[in-house]
C-alpha cells in the first residue's frame, strides 16, 4: 500500500519526456516555501494498493517515456515504491525520483536500510536535495533551487551529474 497524495497521467515538467507522476504523502523535511506543503502530512490523500497504481500507469505505457515519484518525500515510503519501480522498469519505463535528501544522505541511509537501498537502486534519475527558498531559480529545468542536483543513476551509483544538461 502507498499513501498517495495525487497522480498526473501525463506531464512534461516533472522529468524528461512524457511521464506519469505519482505524488506520495508524507515528508518530514518541512522546507520553507515547499510547493507541495499539503502533501507533507502522511495522512493526506488515500491509501492505494501498488497493483492499482501500476495498472493506472501501464494503461498509458504506449505513450509514456517514464514515471516520476515526487511528493511529499518518496524515500519515506521507499519499500512500496521500490516494488512499484521494479515492476515499471520491467516494462521498459524509466524512473525519476525527487527527494529532499541529498544523494550522500540516501547512500548513508541505504547502508543500513534495505528498503532505501532498493528504491535508490531502482531509480534512473534522482533530483536530490531540499528546496531552499533563498536559492530559488525559476530558470532551472526540473529543479526548484540551485542546490538541487540531477543525477543519472545505475543500481544506486552516480553515472553522471546532469545539472548542465537541463539548464
Amino acid at each position: 500500500m502507498l499513501q498517495v497524495a495525487g497522480f498526473l497521467e501525463h506531464s512534461t515538467v516533472n522529468g524528461e519526456g512524457l511521464r506519469s507522476v505519482l505524488f506520495v504523502s508524507g515528508c518530514s523535511h518541512g522546507c520553507p516555501g515547499c510547493q507541495n506543503e499539503v502533501m507533507q502530512d502522511i495522512h493526506y490523500g488515500e491509501q492505494l494498493p501498488i497493483d492499482i497504481i501500476y495498472n493506472r500507469i501501464i494503461k498509458n505505457k504506449p505513450i509514456l517515456d517514464g514515471v516520476t515519484f515526487s511528493g511529499g518525500e518518496p524515500f519515506q515510503q521507499c519499500a512500496a515504491l521500490a516494488k512499484l519501480a521494479v515492476r515499471l522498469k520491467d516494462t521498459g519505463l524509466n524512473i525519476w525520483c525527487y527527494s529532499g535528501y541529498t544523494y550522500d544522505a540516501l547512500k548513508q541511509i541505504a547502508s543500513t536500510n534495505i528498503a532505501t537501498k532498493a528504491l535508490l537502486e531502482a531509480v534512473d534519475v534522482l533530483v536530490d536535495g531540499p528546496f531552499i527558498y533563498s536559492l530559488l531559480d525559476l530558470n532551472l529545468k526540473y529543479r526548484g533551487s540551485s542546490n538541487q542536483h540531477i543525477y543519472a543513476l545505475e543500481k544506486g551509483k552516480i553515472l553522471a551529474c546532469l545539472d548542465h544538461t537541463f539548464i
